[in-house]
């Protein structure tokens, strides 16, 4: 009993002392400063798997700053990494559809370097064990991870959250060696059952481990309040399939982690 009250104070002591330590950091590609935020519990000494977070047509705000302070209270080191460039707010009005536009639609390379380049900066973080890194991302995010896959990077695994499925001009033929998870709406109109079998061929046709979730009554960005709840604007909350999806996410870290 003494040395389960010990045990228990230990404990205790450990989750009153762990702190989540979340900091802006500048990098650059291409002589292009980028601006991201790394987050981490400082009070783990060892090195940890990263998860890098691609943001949402929006760039990043404070809802990919909350997911990765959600990863690091999990025992990862997360980072939100930047696509748009320092200085380019995608959340003025207008603004978004322009920039997402720039490299969803119009230069999937430069989206792919930007990409890599975001996983070239966690892979250098000194917590971080380099065999054990995966990325996840939302929306404009989600399409950008399985880019990455597709681009055959060094990395464990990606989670796309309601992003976009189709495949771009300069998809590789070759096998996907990383593992997939899609969170996808099943009433999400930017994503029509044709582009998700269209995908599910793609996957079978490259030999993909991949798995895709459809959550029944919701449609685009259901894992962001900031969305809303009318559904008949094609972007809404789902605090069901928020919560289904995260746990979802929790498993599939753990496995491929393994």
């Amino acid at each position: 009993m003494k040395h389960l009250l010990t045990a228990l104070l230990v404990s205790a002591t450990t989750l009153a002392s762990a702190e989540v330590v979340l900091e802006e950091v500048e990098y650059t590609h291409n002589d292009q400063a980028l601006v991201g935020f790394v987050a981490y519990d400082n009070s783990i000494s060892a090195l940890r798997p990263g998860v890098m977070i691609i943001h949402d047509w929006n760039g990043i705000d404070d809802y990919e700053k909350s997911r990765a302070r959600q990863l690091a209270e999990l025992g990862y080191v997360a980072f939100a990494a930047d696509i748009y460039g320092k200085g380019h707010n995608a959340a003025e009005p207008g603004k978004a559809r322009e920039w997402a536009g720039k490299f969803r639609n119009g230069d999937r390379a430069l989206f792919r370097e930007r990409l890599s380049a975001g996983l070239t900066f966690l892979k250098a973080q000194p917590q971080v064990n380099t065999e054990r890194v995966a990325a996840i991302g939302y929306c404009f995010g989600g399409t950008g991870v399985l880019e990455l896959a597709r681009s055959g990077a060094s990395l464990e695994g990606v989670v796309s959250f309601h992003g976009g499925l189709s495949a771009s001009d300069t998809a590789t033929t070759a096998p996907i060696q990383t593992r997939i998870l899609v969170c996808h709406g099943a009433d999400d109109p930017g994503v029509p059952a044709e582009q998700v079998n269209a995908f599910q061929d793609e996957m079978r046709a490259l030999g993909a481990d991949y798995q895709l979730i459809a959550y029944g009554d919701a449609v685009h960005s259901f894992t962001n309040p900031g969305a809303g709840n009318d559904k008949s604007r094609g972007n809404a909350y789902n605090a069901a399939a928020d919560r289904r999806s995260w746990e979802h996410l929790k498993v599939f870290l753990a496995e491929v982690f393994e």
